[in-house]
């Protein structure tokens, strides 16, 4: 599509200072993830907290030529410029087109839940015919569903989307972009209630997307959701039911399931037999039938599929390597947004891509081209090819690249061994089986892990800032290993995301980040006087709280040619480190002598910006410490920033944000105040699994000291944590419980060191099974409760021994 086609698309005016002819292959609308490749094209968004405006002149710089903007750019030269009324509504016309140039069916998909796995297994099952697009991950909102639908073309025979709404009136839009053929209703819950009058309004508002359907499937044995259909449908309705004596019948069986359907019957094994999974894979197999294929066929795919991982994992791996996981499918949309977490993750590490055939679309010479011309644009420095379509087309590549015809070619070559001090993203369509790839590369470690949502940290953040003035700058506080959960992944994240200032607790922190390629400033908040040279060597920037220390670090930085960039803190109550009161008469006086130093920040502590009962206190410490800093600020010949909010007291005191707040706790999904703990999302999933089951007779002891008594004949399970892992002694006997399976199971003696006891009795435990420790339940928080502690606390205890993997949905 050239640039001139674009703009009549949209509707927008078209400044051309390059070519109109431009032809636009990609789409881009976060700057930190644009190619700047001739083709692509930057959409500059805008929100209450973002606008992609202000990244514009930096993209130019770095090669980028076409744009989609709303604001009036002066001094934009030399680039094709489309302004619009709204980029977004500009994106989705132009999704809206592309749909309108294609001739195959589109299967639109929506509901409550499963539309993501849905989607993934019907891909899978479809894709033994045709050649299928797929919305990457769970793109389905506003945004997400026209990024989908641009790679829509002759290329495909089926597009497979969802979509999804939180609120009224906004499927319209959707429908609009999407207008499927076929729909599937997945099923109808209670996410996003809040935002609809009743369950009746969610299911009208979400059946608008088959206002023009020729097909819907769904489960017509949710009565509430078929019934509104039935009224509200008008083309062939698809519902199936458990009953037997339906007309359409999905039977569960011991390894499998039946379909009786039209007068026939079909066999189908499978081990995917939850509930939830069930449904899931009948809407897949009726849609499947529906369009044509064939017992066998569907069979052989079922064979492929597993529960699908909606998530980029990284994980560490062996000799220094880093895994990215995403070994589930294989489609260009899904490469790109792959590529971009590994952005995220790099840091300077070198980068492999080890990418299997993409087997869902047709490609071409030039595919492997743009390819190759992606993977450039990304700094990926190898890539490993795994498929007869790669191998084949390997001299189109001009990146460093080694080629296999399979999977078991690569693992039974020395390639593997070859790999070190990497970052290694494995990227393969299923029939592919590269999960054993990433197993052979992946660290062999304790079966407990604690597991970071990154996607939810940067939901925290962003809960904040939007607290927040545009103005108000944001210091992270990531010491204590980022509150347990990794300084180095959390770090990148945060960078990332363009957080003002870092801080850590020990100089150790700060070096470590620095080598592991963080760039963004660093507060030190506990530095010895003998860690100076490791500051200047690694531009860390100190707090300083006593006179002694700042001369000396001053004079340390100056005898070497270095401004002392300091950060004062004051002592308003909190009574740990800082200048006191009477000694800002002295702290003056040695600055005013001082001549090689730059004052970065004035800050205090607040004591108790969690309770409410000590709001007077808060507020007269917010006072003192605007008069200090203000004295000190007006000899200063640079402004420095002024600070003593920390998570609690943005959410308590926000109208006293001053020049940058630091925020720690809060990224972690706890809000210490309990006013938006709502509004915050839990990134930390501590889970271990099941070693051992075994039965225990009335009357038995169970652990150290014999302090578990059998009451009855029951059911135990061993499972792999202890207090060595951080799972305090104090959780014993009864006095926490974790979830196995989705059920509460409570510890029944001792913890120990290594390993404790859970009552699995009545449970349907197995081992192997996975137990989660906190998470959603039981929270942070109720351990904390439990443990009569707070919620730091939980989180640091978690031990540098369990293993940390990070996720991105």
């Amino acid at each position: 599509m050239k640039v001139h086609e674009i703009a009549n698309i949209t509707g927008g005016i078209l400044s051309a200072g390059n070519k109109a002819e431009t032809s636009i292959t990609s789409i881009c609308f976060d700057s930190r993830q644009a190619t700047h490749q001739p083709g692509e094209l930057f959409i500059a968004l805008k929100g209450r907290q973002y606008n992609g405006h202000q990244y514009i002149p930096q993209l130019i710089a770095k090669g980028t030529q076409n744009f989609i903007i709303e604001e009036t750019l002066e001094g934009a030269h030399g680039v094709n410029l489309i302004q619009v009324p709204s980029s977004l509504e500009a994106l989705q016309k132009l999704a809206q087109h592309q749909r309108g140039e294609f001739s195959g069916e589109v299967i639109g998909i929506t509901g409550s839940n499963g539309k993501t796995i849905v989607k993934e297994w019907l891909t899978v099952l479809l894709s033994i015919r045709k050649k299928v697009l797929a919305s990457p991950k769970s793109f389905n909102s506003q945004l997400g569903v026209p990024i989908s639908v641009w790679p829509l073309t002759s290329l495909y025979d089926i597009g497979v989307f969802e979509a999804g709404i939180s609120q009224p009136g906004e499927m319209n839009k959707l429908q609009k972009i999407l207008r499927p053929q076929t729909g599937i209703f997945t099923n109808i819950g209670s996410a996003h209630e809040e935002n609809f009058e009743s369950i009746e309004q969610k299911v009208h508002e979400k059946l608008q997307l088959f206002n023009d359907s020729e097909v819907l499937v769904y489960d017509s044995d949710d009565h509430l959701l078929a019934s509104i259909i039935e009224k509200e449908f008008k083309g062939e309705k698809i519902g199936w039911s458990r009953n037997p004596e339906s007309a359409l019948a999905a039977i569960k069986q011991e390894h499998g399931i039946e379909v009786r359907w039209k007068g026939k019957s079909y066999q189908f094994t499978t081990s995917l037999l939850d509930d939830a999974s069930f449904q899931n894979i009948v809407h897949c197999i009726v849609t499947a039938l529906q369009f044509g294929l064939l017992n066998e066929d569907i069979q052989t795919q079922l064979n492929k599929l597993r529960p699908v991982q909606m998530r980029l994992e990284l994980k560490k791996g062996q000799n220094g390597n880093y895994i990215i996981d995403d070994t589930y499918n294989n489609d260009l949309a899904g490469l790109s947004k792959a590529l971009n977490f590994m952005d995220q993750q790099s840091s300077g590490s070198k980068k492999t891509v080890i990418l299997s055939d993409f087997i869902q679309s047709k490609t071409s010479k030039s595919d492997f081209k743009k390819l190759n011309d992606l993977l450039i644009s990304k700094g990926i420095d190898q890539l490993i090819g795994i498929g007869p379509q790669l191998e084949s087309n390997k001299e189109l590549f001009s990146i460093r690249g080694t080629f296999f015809t399979s999977t078991e070619a690569l693992m039974t070559s020395e390639k593997l061994d070859e790999l070190s001090d990497q970052l290694i993203l494995i990227k393969g369509a299923r029939q592919f089986a590269l999960e054993r790839v990433s197993l052979e590369l992946s660290e062999k470690v304790h079966k407990t892990s604690l597991e970071i949502n990154l996607d939810a940290l940067a939901h925290n953040l962003n809960f904040y800032r939007s607290l927040l003035k545009p103005t108000t700058k944001v210091m992270a506080v990531i010491k204590a290993f980022a509150y347990g959960s990794g300084s180095t992944e959390v770090a990148r994240l945060l960078e990332y995301n363009q957080v003002d200032y870092l801080a850590v607790a020990y100089v150790d922190e700060g070096i470590t980040l620095r080598k592991d390629g963080i760039k963004t400033p660093i507060m030190v908040m506990n530095p010895g006087e003998d860690d100076v040279y490791g500051m200047i060597r690694h531009g860390l920037e100190p707090e300083v709280y006593n006179i002694r220390q700042l001369i000396h670090f001053h004079d340390t930085f100056k005898s070497l040619g270095k401004r002392l960039p300091l950060h004062l803190v004051i002592n308003t109550g909190m009574n740990r480190l800082g200048f006191d009161a009477d000694q800002l008469a002295d702290l003056k006086e040695t600055l005013s002598g001082l001549d090689s130093l730059d004052v970065k920040s004035i800050f205090s502590h607040l004591a108790a910006s969690d309770d409410s009962d000590e709001e007077p206190f808060s507020l007269r410490q917010i006072q003192d410490f605007k008069s200090a800093a203000e004295s000190i600020a007006a000899m200063l010949p640079n402004r420095p920033l002024l600070h003593i909010l920390n998570s609690g007291g943005i959410t308590r005191f926000t109208e006293h944000q001053m020049d940058m707040v630091r925020l720690g706790i809060g990224l972690h999904g706890v809000e210490v105040n309990k006013k938006f703990q709502g509004r915050l999302q839990k990134p930390a999933r501590l889970k271990t699994v099941i070693s051992q089951i075994r039965k225990v007779k009335q009357g038995e002891s169970i652990g150290y000291g014999r302090k578990g008594k059998a009451i009855d004949d029951m059911e135990i399970a061993v499972i792999a944590i202890g207090y060595a892992d951080g799972y305090l002694r104090i959780f014993s006997n009864g006095n926490a419980y974790v979830m196995v399976n989705g059920k509460k199971a409570q510890t029944i003696g001792n913890v120990c060191m290594d390993m404790t006891m859970i009552d699995v009795t009545g449970l349907e435990a197995k081992e192997g099974d996975e137990v989660i420790v906190f998470g959603e339940s039981p929270t942070v928080n109720q351990l904390a409760d439990w443990a009569n502690t707070i919620p730091y606390e939980i989180l640091t205890n978690v031990s540098g021994r369990v293993k940390r993997v990070y996720y991105s949905e």
